[in-house]
């Protein structure tokens, strides 16, 4: 009852639903940046390095998902688009858990390669950064829209349309979250400061 209940409203009220999710989520990451919560633990480099591979590895495996639910939707294989859909947002779930412990229990990790080599990171990181600032309330809209009308009513809304900025925004920025890790972590380097103090 109580299932139908949310799934009802979320159906009626899906810019509501997704205003509300989309504060949420940005609520956790901003207070996680901003603010001194004595949630987290303190995490030694070789946990922060750990948390950082695993968020590559979970992202790679998200955005292979997203292929694979944009081809499946292509070629009309309304199922397993829905299935690849709900298990990539599954894994963005995880990045955030996985993320907010890192961030909130590490420290920060600063580039150190040639300067043009630098500015390129510097530019992907950034583009990646808004692209997944953006993309929360496009991917949270298309996905209640999608878990809550049917395929054929799904053709009068505006997933579709949706789905495929959602989509080709969410793919673009976890491509450039693990190239960027890539470099950071793996082809150049880094150097590692502990984080003594909230920023406000």
């Amino acid at each position: 009852m109580a299932t139908a209940d949310a799934r009802r409203r979320l159906r009626e009220q899906p810019i509501g639903a997704t205003i509300l999710l989309t504060i949420v989520g940005y609520t956790l990451v901003l207070g996680t940046f901003l603010l001194d919560v004595p949630i987290y633990p303190d995490l030694s480099l070789e946990q922060v390095n750990l948390l950082t591979d695993l968020i590559a590895v979970n992202n790679a495996i998200a955005t292979l998902l997203l292929v694979a639910g944009w081809y499946w939707i292509r070629a009309g294989e309304i199922a397993k688009h829905r299935l690849a859909m709900i298990a990539a947002f599954g894994l963005i779930l995880v990045f955030l858990v996985l993320y907010l412990l890192k961030v909130g229990g590490g420290g920060t990790k600063h580039f150190e390669g040639p300067q043009l080599v630098k500015y390129a990171y510097l530019l992907m990181l950034a583009v990646h950064i808004l692209l997944s600032i953006v993309s929360v309330p496009v991917v949270l809209f298309a996905l209640i829209l999608g878990l809550t009308h049917t395929p054929a009513e799904l053709r009068r809304t505006a997933h579709a349309r949706i789905g495929r900025i959602a989509a080709g925004a969410w793919i673009l920025s976890l491509v450039l979250g693990v190239v960027t890790n890539l470099m950071l972590n793996h082809i150049y380097g880094y150097e590692f400061g502990i984080v003594l103090a909230p920023l406000l």
